[in-house]
């Protein structure tokens, strides 16, 4: 049996009670472009068994946001969520702040349209944003949801 994908990846969050915020990105690309309720995502990526999760969460943060990754000294874990097709997906609570028009997003190779033989850059992600937990739920892909209710009980 082949070993589940895994993937790492940070929440930033600001505030605190009525006023705390979590960092989402919009997922880029034709797949998610029209797609706003569910299209969003904590910034992650993909990591082998060799790297260090915590180490692959700042990685793709930096890689997804171009921006270096803040401080972990003081990151919590959210534990692991599995998605639908096997990945297994954990997440680190960071508290910092950035501001979202200074993010400078990696991008990604394509062929679209599908079969067309043209291959185009398309960003990793194509808004990031502060969002209320509430709004964060709405927005997010569905798997990542229990991370803002996880983050939620931490800050109680």
């Amino acid at each position: 049996m082949r070993p589940a994908r895994r993937s790492a990846g940070l929440l930033l969050h600001r505030g605190e009670g009525a006023s705390l915020e979590v960092l989402v990105g919009h997922m880029g690309g034709p797949y998610w472009a029209r797609k706003d309720a569910g299209g969003w995502s904590v910034p992650k990526g993909e990591h082998g068994p060799d790297e260090e999760p915590l180490a692959a969460a700042a990685r793709e943060f930096t890689e997804e946001l171009g921006l270096p990754a803040p401080d972990l000294a003081a990151a919590v874990p959210l534990g692991e969520v599995r998605q639908s097709s096997g990945k297994v997906v954990a997440v680190w609570a960071v508290a910092a702040d950035l501001d979202p028009a200074s993010v400078v997003p990696g991008t990604f190779s394509l062929e679209w349209p599908p079969r067309s033989g043209r291959v185009q850059e398309f960003p990793e992600l194509d808004r990031v944003a502060w969002l209320a937990p509430d709004a964060a739920r709405a927005a997010l892909v569905a798997y990542q949801r229990p991370f803002v209710d996880r983050l939620e009980a931490l800050l109680r």
